[in-house]
């Protein structure tokens, strides 16, 4: 028996240097991909921070981006990833385009949505789409701690700024006070109540919505259950936004007209969320309680 020499073609001499070949180029592409999802995604992280920071409108992306990964964390990954390099490399190109296309225009909302894109895009990439569905509800949170486009929020902010006039007007006229409403401005004897932009209540409905869509996820199983208390956020917030309205300007004219501004009116702000935030809870456990029910189906005695 002739013996192979050594750094001859025998598998055993170059078996070591090819597996070590083929890791590093198994692992080379996953470094790539990062270092140019980091390139891309560094300048919007940095515009989001920013803005969760400094925007009073954003400041719930302060909490939900923490809790966003907590969750991506907790849920951890599937016990058998299906990569789907197709449909990943679709959304990386798509996301690649709408970052060039943001940056040209200027326009930094859809620069914050391709980051998001551009992280499904590698999810499903490397993970597939098993991976995307467990962490629904996280990726759904990061997605509603984007703010708002300026236009968005314009949009938005005066058909509300009205309706809580109105409401909150209603409410003091059913309690017997001569009230006039002119707009987002209420007159009632010897005050004026001026319903500001920041008092529209956009910044209770974002967050009450945030906070129904992150109950629901937890606490319900059923898509019907979770659709009726992301939907019943919005009604609540504006209920209680008019609440708020009515007991500044009862204040403001049975206490004091310092009531309707600094300490107290901002205290009055919290309770009043609060309080949304406890018939959303209550909600929710009603729908769970229901849920269990129709799971355990009808008794048969």
């Amino acid at each position: 028996m002739v013996a192979p020499e050594p750094g001859g073609r025998g598998t055993g001499a170059v078996s070591l240097p090819l597996q070590a070949s083929f890791e590093w180029r198994a692992a080379a592409a996953p470094a790539v991909v990062t270092i140019c999802f980091i390139l891309l995604a560094i300048q919007p992280i940095g515009l989001l921070a920013r803005d969760w920071w400094t925007n009073p409108d954003a400041g719930h992306g302060l909490l939900l981006a923490p809790l966003a990964l907590w969750l991506m964390w907790r849920e951890g990954r599937v016990a058998i990833p299906g990569p789907s390099p197709g449909w990943g490399s679709l959304l990386l190109g798509g996301g690649v385009l709408l970052r060039y296309l943001s940056a040209l225009a200027a326009e930094q909302f859809t620069m914050k949505v391709s980051i998001l894109l551009l992280g499904i895009g590698l999810v499903v990439f490397f993970l597939g789409w098993s991976q995307v569905r467990r962490w629904w509800l996280p990726l759904v949170l990061l997605f509603l701690a984007i703010p708002l486009p300026a236009i968005a929020v314009n949009g938005l902010s005066i058909p509300l700024q009205l309706r809580a006039s109105r409401w909150g007007t209603t409410l003091i006229e059913w309690r017997g006070i001569p009230v006039h409403n002119d707009g987002n401005v209420i007159v009632i004897p010897g005050q004026r109540l001026f319903v500001a932009e920041a008092c529209s209540g956009l910044r209770s409905l974002t967050a009450l919505l945030s906070l129904g869509v992150l109950i629901a996820g937890l606490w319900l199983k059923s898509i019907p259950g979770r659709a009726l208390l992301v939907a019943a956020a919005i009604p609540v917030a504006m209920a209680v936004n008019a609440l708020r309205i009515f007991l500044t300007a009862f204040l403001m004219l049975f206490v004091s007209p310092e009531m309707g501004r600094g300490f107290m009116h901002l205290s009055e702000g919290w309770l009043l969320f609060a309080i949304a935030f406890g018939l959303l809870a209550a909600l929710a456990w009603l729908l769970r309680v229901g849920e269990r029910g129709m799971a355990r189906g009808p008794r048969h005695d």
